[in-house]
């Protein structure tokens, strides 16, 4: 198993400073990771450094909280993608989930996908906040929109992935979409588990200490 290829390299603390995002991309090339993932004000510097080497830049939108207007995430996300991101890991309007406005979350997420422009959205319901049924919604809702993965957490709310979510997803979604786990995976027995239980894709800071171990 090739652990590299699924890790998203990620640094996502406020306080990332232009340095700190070269380096993780640097490591990200040289560990042939999937993608670096880096906020927004560093896609431009993400994408100039990993350019031609196989590593693609992910973003986060209306992160991390989810609560910022639709029309802010559009913006958001049109400017990433101008920016030359590959990927966006948008956060789904939590109150709406839990308020069981399934449509509007559903609508929201549709809008992101249909002006992504070939970039893979990746769609963040942030599991430790979520009720059983409700994680099967919103399962649902991010099939229903058409985007490309969903994704357990922001690694910034209550838990992180567990292997029962990343079951159940899979459970849900079959082939029909990726599965990225996120916050509080940190050793490569972790990786391999939630890997093992249908994760396609593995979203931490502790790339280097996965794969070399």
């Amino acid at each position: 198993m090739k652990l590299n290829q699924y890790i998203d390299h990620t640094l996502l603390k406020p306080e990332a400073t232009p340095d700190s995002i070269e380096k993780l991309c640097g490591e990200a090339i040289q560990y042939n990771f999937a993608a670096v993932c880096i906020n927004p004000c560093y896609v431009d510097l993400a994408a100039h450094l990993v350019k031609g080497s196989g590593v693609k830049v992910a973003t986060v939108i209306g992160f991390p909280l989810g609560a910022t207007l639709s029309s802010v995430k559009v913006f958001e996300a049109q400017e990433a993608i101008l920016r030359k991101a590959d990927e966006l890991d948008l956060v789904i309007n939590l109150g709406a989930a839990k308020l069981g406005l399934w449509q509007a979350v559903t609508d929201e997420i549709k809008h992101i996908v249909n002006i992504a422009e070939g970039s893979v959205v990746k769609v963040i319901v942030e599991t430790g906040l979520l009720t059983e049924e409700e994680k099967k919604l919103a399962c649902n809702a991010v099939l229903e929109a058409g985007a490309a993965y969903i994704k357990t957490s922001t690694g910034f709310g209550p838990g992180g992935a567990t292997i029962d979510d990343i079951k159940l997803f899979k459970a849900i979604a079959g082939t029909k979409l990726g599965i990225k786990a996120s916050g509080g995976i940190r050793t490569r027995e972790q990786a391999v588990a939630m890997i093992a239980a249908g994760a396609t894709r593995i979203g931490t800071s502790s790339g280097i200490q996965i794969v070399s171990h």
